[in-house]
């Protein structure tokens, strides 16, 4: 660790990455994602400067709705919903709700006819599918009301230009040299958690300590950078599963940071795999390619969970305690995680700021949808069958659930116990992502990362069907044409992968296991 990081110093890595230098991760000065991609680290500064427009902003709309409806995929909701979740807001403000899901389900439910709502259309390119079928149904189902709708998108994209025509009630230009899984900090983030009622001031001043210790130079004061060390040798040296144990408060920030590290390091082969962990595993049921790191309140620590991490290193695990001081520093935490994941890919030998299979899944949709659509019935898959997907799995592998289901909290505590089943048996550690949620985040380590994953897909979407106004689908075609899209590319990779109708079918066959 200590050579790493004096490698670093004498590299003058951190003062290149602050410069913008994108040769840190092997790349020229002309390459696209990278040189076009490091306004994140000046983000913090631009939030500070926007705080009083979105403060007034929040006060608009707080007069005018009592509920908002983020639409939005990956870096365009992950943040706003940690936000909106974890950080304490002020009274009066609307409830703020995230659509990240294509099940017709999920659809339907998102906007309460009783509620007066305003519609987030969160895209930065403004042609993110998800979400512009997203807009479509919601202009029809609000008779085209301009005034209950709002845009954030970058400068020139279709979005912006479809808001300009139609008269949106505000558009707020996303910053072009942030990506999306580094854009928690730009409007994107930064704008439905002002809407929900919270502190940007507070929530920015948190930030910016962050930035400054990032600044130092690369030694353990670095906490970014010490952190990106971290993660970047230990994947190296084989425990690529960064295992993450957060407490309850804090739950929502796994799913963003499930993102900003698999999709930022998830290609060439290598990478570095979040994986939630609940602590009810036994300590012996864990492989040696375990990296883990538990996130606190400092004044709401958990004395068992510290407890349980020592017992982990006594074991010989490498393990990492991070605490930050109140929920409002949630901010500074998520800067930290970008340079640390920055620090990383560069230890890795990754550009973190491409996700080339990303668009290749999107593309996949695009072709399933254009030939007719998805394979409505899924043959079935016999204990036999299961029993020979799992005896393929090997230590240092994982399994990934993939759940085209409508996502509630009740769907999320049965998927839980499927996963820990499941890992109780096969004893590699289990992941669960919603699709498409998961297209936009650990889809990209799936199909780039390391050739170590199995795949559980369901397919669970029960009627009735909900259509997409002047398009020649339907939700459910699409949700299906991006399940199958997924399953094509995994297969086409020879990645191991078993597809099932419901989840009691799943809940049968992990019965079937020993």
């Amino acid at each position: 660790m200590s050579q790493r990081l004096s490698r670093l110093s004498d590299e003058s890595v951190v003062d290149r990455i602050w410069s913008k230098d994108p040769s840190v991760w092997g790349g020229s000065g002309d390459t696209v994602e990278l040189a076009d991609r490091l306004g994140w680290l000046d983000a913090v500064d631009r939030a500070s400067d926007s705080s009083v427009q979105l403060a007034e902003f929040a006060l608009d709309v707080r007069s005018s709705f009592d509920s908002v409806v983020l639409c939005g995929m990956g870096g365009s909701s992950l943040a706003a919903e940690v936000f909106c979740r974890v950080v304490r807001h002020r009274g009066g403000y609307p409830v703020v709700s995230v659509l990240d899901s294509t099940a017709p389900a999920a659809v339907r439910a998102a906007a309460d006819p009783s509620r007066n709502s305003l519609f987030l259309i969160s895209s930065k390119s403004g042609t993110t599918l998800e979400t512009t079928s997203f807009l479509a149904h919601f202009w029809e189902l609000t008779g085209a009301d301009a005034s209950r709708f709002v845009a954030i998108t970058d400068p020139g994209t279709p979005l912006h230009e479809l808001a300009t025509q139609r008269g949106f009630r505000r558009i707020i230009e996303g910053t072009v040299d942030v990506g999306g899984r580094f854009s928690a900090l730009s409007p994107f983030g930064l704008v439905p958690a002002a809407l929900a009622g919270v502190d940007i001031g507070v929530l920015v001043d948190g930030a910016r300590r962050a930035m400054e210790s990032c600044r130092r130079p690369a030694s353990e004061e670095n906490h970014g950078a010490w952190l990106g060390v971290v993660m970047g040798e230990a994947a190296a040296a084989g425990r690529d599963k960064l295992t993450l144990s957060l407490p309850a408060p804090l739950a929502s920030f796994g799913l963003w940071l499930e993102q900003l590290v698999a999709e930022s390091t998830g290609k060439s082969g290598r990478g570095v795999l979040p994986v939630l962990d609940d602590g009810s595993s036994r300590l012996d049921s864990y492989g040696g390619d375990r990296l883990f790191v538990s996130l606190s309140v400092a004044s709401d620590v958990d004395g068992a969970s510290a407890e349980r991490l020592d017992a982990l290193a006594q074991r010989g695990h490498p393990t990492v305690q991070l605490t930050i001081p109140s929920v409002e520093d949630i901010g500074g935490e998520m800067f930290r995680w970008e340079f640390a994941t920055a620090v990383a890919g560069a230890v890795l030998g990754v550009n973190p700021f491409d996700q080339p299979n990303v668009s290749e899944s999107k593309a996949n949709t695009s072709r399933v949808l254009e030939q007719g659509g998805a394979t409505d019935d899924l043959p079935d898959v016999s204990p036999v069958q299961f029993e020979s997907f799992r005896a393929g799995v090997r230590p240092g592998d994982y399994v990934a659930i993939l759940a085209y289901v409508a996502p509630t909290a009740a769907l999320d505590h049965t998927l839980e116990t499927i996963a820990r089943g499941i890992q109780d048996r096969v004893r590699v550690p289990v992941t669960v992502g919603y699709g498409p949620r998961y297209l936009h985040s650990t889809g990209q380590f799936h199909k780039g990362g390391p050739a170590t994953g199995h795949y559980i897909q369901i397919v669970d979407l029960p009627g009735p069907d909900l259509p997409v106004p002047d398009a020649e689908f339907s939700f459910g075609d699409l949700a299906r044409a991006q399940a199958d899209a997924d399953a094509q590319a995994l297969r086409s990779r020879g990645r191991p992968l078993v597809r099932l109708p419901s989840m009691a079918a799943l809940e049968a066959l992990v019965e079937t296991l020993d």
